[in-house]
């Protein structure tokens, strides 16, 4: 079998496009922004914020972010149980730039560090984790120490 040439990087492109567009929107879709309600003691939210509905099946968003205006910089928050969150400031902690959530982890889109789930660095430039806030859990309601 012959091919041209146009049709080998017709069907090639198209191959390895294919899989990065569904990545790339299914990882848009599950982004969440909220903004909390800011309380003296930090920043609380309902957890059913975490669920999504679709095609009536019920599923967990792995994490969500705070973007609220008091704050300087968003929150994500990640969920891992029903009684397991981590809050972490999306301030890079090697010269201060906005974090990126992407998926499991965050990323600088300045240089490149990436910290996890947790907080930990995973990858330099930064040597420091990111600062991490504690969790309450009190039935339906999350509530973000801030201090």
């Amino acid at each position: 079998m012959k091919i041209d040439r146009r049709s080998f990087v017709k069907k090639t492109c198209s191959c390895l496009t294919a899989p990065w567009v569904v990545t790339l929107f299914s990882g848009c879709e599950a982004t969440r922004y909220v903004s909390g309600t800011l309380e003296p003691n930090g920043i609380s939210l309902i957890v059913s914020e975490f669920v999504s509905t679709k095609d009536e099946k019920t599923t967990y968003r792995p994490y969500i972010i705070i973007r609220n205006e008091q704050l300087e910089y968003p929150i994500c928050l990640y969920r891992f149980s029903e009684k397991d969150y981590s809050a972490l400031l999306m301030k890079c902690t090697h010269q201060g730039t906005e974090l990126q959530a992407a998926g499991d982890h965050l990323q600088c889109p300045a240089h490149g560090s990436e910290f996890n789930n947790r907080g930990t660095v995973a990858q330099g430039p930064a040597q420091l984790n990111l600062r991490a806030f504690p969790v309450q859990v009190m039935n339906d309601k999350l509530l973000i120490e801030l201090k």
